[in-house]
């Protein structure tokens, strides 16, 4: 198998015309080539005149090895190693433990149901389709059901997100959670696109696929159940607590995924309270800003934007005052979401369907903060500053839900909005206009001041006096990491495993996923 890399496709040109371009790369017939994959595809846009797509394939064909010996340009030598579950030497007779539904937790327990272990999983929340309903009832002004919603049910939080897949890690698992999320309904393309992505849509298919595999494998789902504490024997784990079923019952553990997300906070005050080694870490907060995704489209491509799918962004500056600002999550073609997990919060995040076809784009515009900005040594201290500011904009909307929204013209002039320009901001149940003050701490909202001019710079029209702002986005991360050590499980309590983006271990659906495998792989074969 060989690798041809950086081959030129024409936007008017039909993918197959890779065939010929890669044995053309070669100096063979096309009809050599036994199999020719597209294996990564990303667009040139450097020259808004010249926009093009720039290609890797993989093929096969039997002069492999007297072609490399010519060392044509961009071809290299493809060995191709399919994901292994590790030998399997766990002998506990009792069943691993999974709470959380997210990334993390669905593949921790996948592979270990794969692995021949019928994990029991436990989620406080509901399954995607209930959980579905609930999240729309909230947007549409009900109150907010802390059990079922933006944060917590089947899926985790990525559910209602864009589903992107974009990581900045290296690990050859990730591969096989490509393949895993296609063999269970996601768009094939993710295995090949620059920037993958599902779609909210979509992705609500793809974790339920996922879920009946666990059942299939003989794993068991406990929706509605909660883990509420934990028992020791010694330094070993040896019992949870769970709520759930209207009952509180005990069950035998012995090994336990820990992925409860980022946003169980009562979760983090238990493991607290039971003396579990936390600490701090840092995070970023700010806003949702929204473009008209055809302007960003036209900046970002030129004259064939039309032809291109919807265009995203990523930005980041560092600041004299020694602060950064960067785009999170970008969501093109998407709406900006509520995503309180309980009564008194306003929480912003970004949503995308798989077509992306939305008249707006919109991205976490943040800024980074450390536990210097928390104060005390509390582990939970950065808890208690996302919560600070989330009521802040609570108040902000008189106790209606509705979020804190202001222009950017009127943001950069500090003068209060009254409604909207040109573009319509998406926030269900509705926006509350008038000034930000008041709902991010000083230093956040100059910070963001500061860096509009230098993103217009970078993207033209980012400072767009009708973009839309709304606060405020407090989730980009957890604030807390459940310490773990080499064998990723915890020093002060050993059978647990934190895992995944609640944990503090990753960022991003991938992230999660790679970490929940490798969680599970050690406990196979420990």
């Amino acid at each position: 198998m060989l690798q041809l890399s950086n081959l030129r496709l024409e936007l008017s040109e039909a993918p197959e015309q890779l065939r010929y371009k890669a044995a053309k790369r070669l100096g063979v017939r096309p009809e050599e080539l036994r199999e020719c994959v597209l294996t990564r595809q990303s667009i040139d846009a450097r020259k808004k005149q010249d926009v093009h797509l720039v290609c890797s394939v993989k093929v096969s064909l039997e002069r492999e090895a007297a072609i490399l010996r010519r060392a044509p340009k961009g071809v290299t030598p493809l060995e191709e190693r399919p994901y292994a579950l590790p030998a399997v030497t766990r002998r506990s007779p009792l069943p691993p433990v999974v709470v959380g539904m997210g990334p993390a937790g669905l593949f921790a327990a996948l592979t270990l149901a794969q692995g021949g272990q019928r994990p029991i999983v436990l989620e406080r929340g509901a399954d995607v389709d209930t959980r579905t309903a609930d999240v729309e009832r909230f947007w549409s002004g009900s109150p907010v059901n802390p059990s079922s919603n933006v944060q917590f049910g089947e899926g985790g939080a990525g559910t209602f997100s864009d589903g992107k897949l974009t990581t900045g890690i290296h690990d050859p698992r990730i591969a096989h959670v490509f393949q895993t999320f296609t063999a269970h309904g996601a768009p094939a393309d993710i295995q090949w696109s620059h920037k993958p992505h599902i779609g909210t849509d979509v992705l609500r298919d793809v974790v339920r696929s996922l879920r009946m595999e666990i059942l299939r494998l003989g794993g068991e789902v406990r929706f509605g159940h909660q883990l509420v504490g934990l028992t020791a024997k010694g330094a070993q784990l040896h019992a949870i607590e769970v709520r759930g079923g209207g009952i509180h019952y005990t069950l035998p553990c012995d090994t336990l995924v820990l992925a409860p997300g980022h946003s169980a906070r009562d979760t983090f005050q238990m493991l607290l309270e039971q003396g579990l080694p936390m600490e701090r870490k840092s995070f970023a907060i700010g806003v949702r800003i929204e473009h008209s995704q055809a302007a960003v489209s036209q900046a970002q491509f030129g004259p064939a934007w039309e032809q291109l799918p919807a265009a995203d962004y990523k930005l980041a500056c560092h600041l004299p005052s020694g602060r950064s600002a960067f785009t999170f999550c970008v969501c093109p073609g998407g709406e900006v979401v509520a995503a309180a997990s309980a009564p008194g919060q306003v929480v912003t995040n970004g949503m995308s369907h798989r077509a992306r076809d939305g008249s707006n784009i919109n991205g976490g515009f943040l800024v980074g903060v450390s536990p210097d900005d928390f104060g005390g040594d509390d582990p939970l201290a950065g808890v208690r500053f996302q919560e600070q500011w989330e009521q802040a904009a609570w108040a902000l909307s008189g106790g209606t839900g509705h979020a804190p929204a202001q222009l950017v013209g009127d943001f950069l002039r500090n003068t209060p909005s009254t409604g909207p320009r040109s573009i319509q901001p998406t926030y269900r149940p509705g926006v509350a206009w008038g000034s930000l003050e008041g709902s991010l701490p000083p230093y956040i909202l100059q910070t963001l001041r500061e860096a509009l001019p230098l993103f217009d710079r970078k993207l033209r029209g980012f400072s767009c006096p009708d973009a839309v702002l709304t606060g405020v986005e407090t989730r980009s991360s957890s604030p807390v990491r459940i310490v773990r050590d080499a064998t990723f499980q915890s020093p002060g309590l050993r059978g647990l495993y934190p895992c995944g983006e609640g944990a503090g271990y990753a960022g991003g659906i991938t992230s999660a996923a790679v970490d929940g495998v490798k969680v599970a792989e050690a406990i196979l074969h420990p």
